[in-house]
């Protein structure tokens, strides 16, 4: 008996000798810290509970390049599989799957020359983890999936079901447990049915479901003398995930690996080209007709334009003032000339440890004036952050005002605007407009980022691209002479900057509320509503947190920072203008922004 057998080869677990006992600590060694899940280029996001239905996708590899890959084999010392593994693997992950590549593998389980010959199915399911780190030539690639292979095999008694069961990966009715990638690949020829007087051809199956996000089946074909005739191959897809056209295209690229693979098979897998050339001239040529002609212009410069041009219209309002353009150049002059006066100038860093406020504003705009860069320190953040960020930047002043003024680490030089002094100094002072006095390349800002290791880390971000980034606001946005646009974003954040820009070099107007105010929900949906806003930028979690009548209808809604889940554009893009939008820091806050989303998209 088969089972009877097993258990004996096998053992128990409770025996640390046993071999089963030694299969399972290989596989949890192997498999420590698996992603739960691969990230794969999805056309819609994964349902919380898959629906199983799927689709299949035909592809074809050549008789050539069938040989070339064998040829490829055997001087790796590998086997077929083992570089086609290596080439789903390279793909996936320059496709964004990451370094970290699992894939599923079916085995036959006769390990045994007595199964050989004995009926029944002892197929088992192996994870062959291939790491794709440090950008490996295909050479190398094969080499460590010839060994993440040969070291499975040796221990493929362990069941994929009591694996699970012992692994207990996080779980989810929406994807796979331990990989959601499988490749199958028959390399046995086909028995051939004869019956008298009939012609008997095989007949493909496919049943319209799948158990997998991606599902690779290939087999090889043989001419008459046993020469390699070419792969056949399917892929079976999620239609939860995928749509057809997207499988087929994976198809084409995973073929134009295996040619690359085998041109050059010490060709370093980071530059690997997995588009197509009319993909390619799409996203290089096509999509990229995006240039302008736009003036060589700083944020300060754009600033001082309008303000001459619109000197009355409201450049920042909150629920308590509202300064024009002119009233705010003059108090950014002003405070620019003492700023002078306390020693900032072109190349020096200016703190700004201030609360939304107008005050803030006008105190970006005065550090712009004097040539100098300014860095927000956010007055909700721990003392040990600030004291790190000032000490890591060592600003030549602290701009801030009484209530934050005790916050700050001494020996920083401090201007406390609301003091009587201040005040006085700031009054004497010409409300005339300064020389110009940076570059384009001068730094604009600092902005602590909270970096790939978790510290800190603070990022320089110059003049060059302000002009490009408020030309493609109003392009897109519509911003100009009328916008109200909510100061959303903590100071501390870029996107405030992008809050600033879009309304102030704009010639609209930048609505200022207090934390308080734009407290995520009905606070916030209330402030919105009373003060007339027309443009929003927010994270998508605070999109959701707003109730349903909580913007004006026809509000430009810019969503950033985070995923945004279609559900929400359905809820918010009927009757509104919505947006998605994505960048570093480093890119002057934004590097990509969508069409107008509408309410039956998908994810953005």
């Amino acid at each position: 008996d088969y089972t009877l057998w097993q258990q004996e080869l096998l053992g128990v677990e409770d025996d640390p000798e046993s071999l089963i006992s030694e299969q399972i600590e290989y596989w949890r060694k192997a498999l420590a810290d698996l992603p739960d899940e691969l990230r794969l280029p999805v056309d819609r996001q994964r349902p919380a509970t898959s629906s199983n239905e799927g689709g299949n996708v035909p592809f074809h590899v050549d008789a050539r390049l069938h040989r070339k890959l064998s040829e490829l084999a055997v001087r790796s010392d590998a086997s077929l599989f083992m570089v086609v593994q290596a080439g789903l693997a390279a793909l996936l992950s320059r496709l964004g799957a990451g370094t970290d590549i699992p894939i599923g593998s079916a085995i036959a389980g006769r390990t045994d020359e007595a199964l050989h010959e004995l009926v029944g199915f002892f197929v088992n399911t192996l994870v062959l983890r291939v790491d794709t780190a440090g950008n490996p030539t295909f050479r190398e690639l094969i080499a460590r999936s010839r060994e993440t292979a040969l070291s499975a095999y040796a221990h493929q008694d362990l069941p994929f079901e009591r694996l699970v069961d012992i692994l207990r990966p996080d779980r989810s009715l929406g994807r796979h447990p331990l990989f959601q990638v499988m490749l199958a690949f028959q390399n046995n020829t086909l028995p051939q049915l004869r019956l008298p007087g009939l012609v008997v051809e095989g007949e493909q199956l496919y049943t319209a479901t799948s158990k997998f996000d991606l599902a690779f089946s290939m087999g090889e074909q043989f001419d008459q003398e046993g020469a390699p005739g070419g792969l056949a191959g399917t892929i079976e897809f999620a239609t939860d995930l995928f749509d057809r056209e997207s499988v087929d295209r994976l198809g084409a690229r995973l073929i134009q690996v295996f040619e690359a693979m085998v041109c050059d098979p010490d060709r370093p897998l980071g530059s690997l080209d997995v588009l197509a050339p009319d993909e390619r001239q799409r996203v290089l040529d096509t999509w990229n007709r995006t240039a302008h002609e736009v003036d060589a212009a700083g944020f300060a410069e754009i600033f001082r334009s309008n303000a001459l041009a619109h000197p009355d219209a409201p450049a920042l309002a909150s629920d308590t003032v509202t300064l024009t353009y002119g009233e705010l150049n003059t108090a950014a002059n002003r405070l620019a000339r003492l700023l002078t006066e306390q020693g900032a100038g072109p190349g020096q860093l200016v703190a700004l440890a201030m609360p939304r406020s107008p005050e803030l504003i006008t105190a970006m705009l005065a550090v712009a004036k004097v040539g100098a860069a300014y860095l927000p320190v956010d007055p909700d953040y721990p003392a040990e952050r600030i004291a790190f960020m000032l000490d890591d930047s060592r600003p030549a002043l602290a701009v801030t005002v009484r209530e934050l003024a005790e916050r700050l680490p001494a020996g920083i030089p401090r201007l406390v605007l609301d003091e009587e002094g201040t005040r006085a100094e700031l009054d004497r002072q010409s409300a005339d407009d300064l020389p110009p006095n940076r570059s384009l390349d001068s730094p604009l800002y600092v902005i602590y980022t909270s970096g790939s290791t978790g510290t800190p880390k603070g990022v320089v971000v110059s003049d060059a691209g302000v002009a490009s980034l408020a030309r493609s606001q109003q392009e897109r946005f519509g911003a100009g002479p009328g916008s109200r646009v909510l100061q959303f974003a903590s100071p501390s954040f870029d996107a405030a900057f992008w809050d600033c820009c879009l309304a102030l070099l704009s010639g609209g107007t930048l609505v200022i509320g207090s934390a308080e105010q734009v407290t995520p929900g009905p606070q916030l949906a209330a402030f919105v509503r009373a003060m007339r806003v027309t443009h929003v930028t927010m994270p998508p979690s605070v999109l959701a947190a707003l109730p349903s009548d909580g913007l004006p209808s026809g509000t430009t809604v810019v969503v950033a920072s985070e995923s945004c889940p279609g559900p929400l554009v359905a809820r918010w893009a009927p009757g509104n203008r919505m947006f998605n939008a994505y960048g570093p820091t480093e890119s002057t806050v934004c590097a990509t922004v969508s069409e107008p989303l509408s309410g039956s998209d998908g994810p953005p």
